[in-house]
């Protein structure tokens, strides 16, 4: 059976360091030190066509995984001309991919020693 699609996303988040959970705008919304949005939950917000999440994101990866694969990728209403980042849940998921997506997102908005300290972990995906 497959996994929630939520429930492996909000593990992804919350595993960060400082990271916090709460409705923004009727979604699941993870924040740095409850206040920096990193990523927001899609679930079909606002009657759209999808399920899936946006993130932060560094400058220029919109465009490029836009390019690269519009099926997966979108740009999302509202933060998207700030170079943010939508992603599809509701087709074939690479976790591995979402998951360096979130890190990217995270890395995007929390401050340098956050950073520094997610980057002094061990490798969560070296098996």
């Amino acid at each position: 059976m497959e996994h929630d699609p939520l429930e492996r996303l909000r593990a992804l988040c919350l595993a960060l360091p400082e990271t916090t959970e709460r409705l923004s705008h009727g979604e699941p919304t993870w924040f740095v030190r409850g206040k920096n949005v990193f990523v927001m939950y899609d679930n079909y917000h606002h009657d759209s066509d999808r399920l899936g999440f946006w993130c932060a994101a560094p400058p220029g990866a919109q465009e490029i995984l836009l390019d690269a694969d519009p099926e997966r990728f979108f740009r999302p209403p509202y933060v998207g001309h700030r170079g943010w980042l939508g992603v599809r849940l509701d087709v074939a998921v690479d976790w591995d991919e979402v998951a360096m997506l979130v890190q990217d997102a995270y890395r995007t908005v929390a401050p340098k020693r956050l950073v520094a300290e997610l980057d002094a972990r061990p490798s969560a995906t070296a098996d």
